[in-house]
């Protein structure tokens, strides 16, 4: 038997494309922050001591976790940091989904979750969502080994309500149900006050969206004490000190600077909306947003061909080949300067049509 039988083969997540572009490049491609972090992190960084490289980080990265308990007012043992959302939930994956029913969730939604579950040899069915991209709960309330919901969904954009995310949760005692919020900062509503209604519900959430911290990479999950204590007990069996000391240090300060984080917020929401309505002008359907993003369709012209077009002009979308939304692009929001750009190109290009 040949060597390479012994290895995993696994189909990666593909992630949106870092072009090598310089200069008069416009990135709307993967859901960054346009705008810097809290410039209480520019305090952070001069404050941190050199010699602090030198030692080990804190295993629980207690700081932060008590930062963010403080925050969302629960206790410090109810929250768990990763390094970036990706790698939390890959945990909760690993932690969480050990049984021989299959994990459910949506058909389109984060590309990672059946990697994770190809990867980890997790039993999965993705359920359809409806014609206009939106998530049933009655596909929920089924046997199964656990739950993953993105919400506000990706890449459509689209926000369920808190009595939404409840019913499931109400037909599901016996499964761990993962809500995702990467983006619910941006208009979505959070499940956060169910925490003390349902222990089997999980929480996470990522500064590398609402919070500009995308290089960083920061992430948590928040839920009952018991599994928080369960996804120690997977991150300590694989890697410890996975969380860095200046990352800690940077995410305290973030979450300790509120008003800009809602300034920053505001202004991605507002230029969100703005656009949605330019576009519309120009012929494109857009579904209803609660992210940082918008999910968009021409009456006329191929997704793809758009999306060729605005690359060759240097500004990035994202463009998914698959079935269903092959003919839509997601664009994430930029500064006004930028989506008042893409506009004036998308304009011109129609013209031409």
């Amino acid at each position: 038997m040949p060597y390479t039988d012994n290895i995993r083969k696994v189909t990666p997540y593909v992630p949106g494309e870092q072009p090598k572009v310089t200069g008069d490049l416009i990135k709307l491609n993967t859901n960054e922050n346009p705008y810097p972090p809290s410039p209480k992190v520019k305090q952070a960084i001069e404050a941190l001591p050199v010699e602090t490289m030198r030692l080990y980080p804190d295993v629980t990265a207690a700081p932060l976790a008590k930062a963010l308990a403080a925050y969302h007012g629960l206790k410090e043992e109810q929250v768990f940091v990763g390094v970036g959302s990706d790698d939390v939930l890959a945990t909760c994956f690993l932690t969480f989904f050990a049984g021989k029913k299959p994990v459910l969730f949506p058909d389109i939604t984060y590309s990672f979750y059946d990697v994770w579950a190809e990867l980890y040899r997790i039993p999965y069915e993705t359920l359809p969502l409806t014609e206009d991209f939106r998530i049933r709960a009655d596909d929920y309330k089924r046997e199964n080994g656990g739950i993953v919901i993105a919400n506000p969904n990706a890449p459509t954009s689209i926000a369920q309500p808190l009595p939404f995310i409840e019913e499931i949760l109400t037909e599901n005692h016996d499964s761990i149900v993962i809500v995702d919020e990467a983006y619910v900062d941006f208009g979505g509503e959070t499940a956060l006050p169910l925490l003390k209604k349902y222990k089997n519900l999980v929480i996470t959430r990522t500064f590398s969206k609402s919070r500009s911290f995308a290089g960083m990479r920061i992430g948590y999950a928040m839920a009952d004490e018991t599994l928080i204590e369960a996804l120690n007990n997977v991150k300590f069996s694989i890697n410890s000190y996975t969380m860095n000391c200046t990352a800690i240090a940077y995410g305290v300060a973030s979450v300790d600077d509120e008003p800009y984080f809602k300034k920053t917020i505001a202004k991605i929401v507002a230029t969100r909306e703005k656009t949605a309505e330019a576009l519309r002008e120009l012929g494109f359907t857009c579904l209803p947003s609660s992210a940082n993003f918008l999910f968009a369709s021409h009456k006329n012209v191929p997704a793809e061909e758009i999306f060729t077009y605005l690359k060759s002009r240097n500004i990035y979308v994202r463009f998914f080949k698959k079935p269903r939304i092959d003919n839509y692009l997601r664009i994430t929001i930029g500064t006004d300067a930028q989506m008042e750009r893409l506009i004036a190109e998308l304009r011109g290009f129609l013209e031409t049509k």
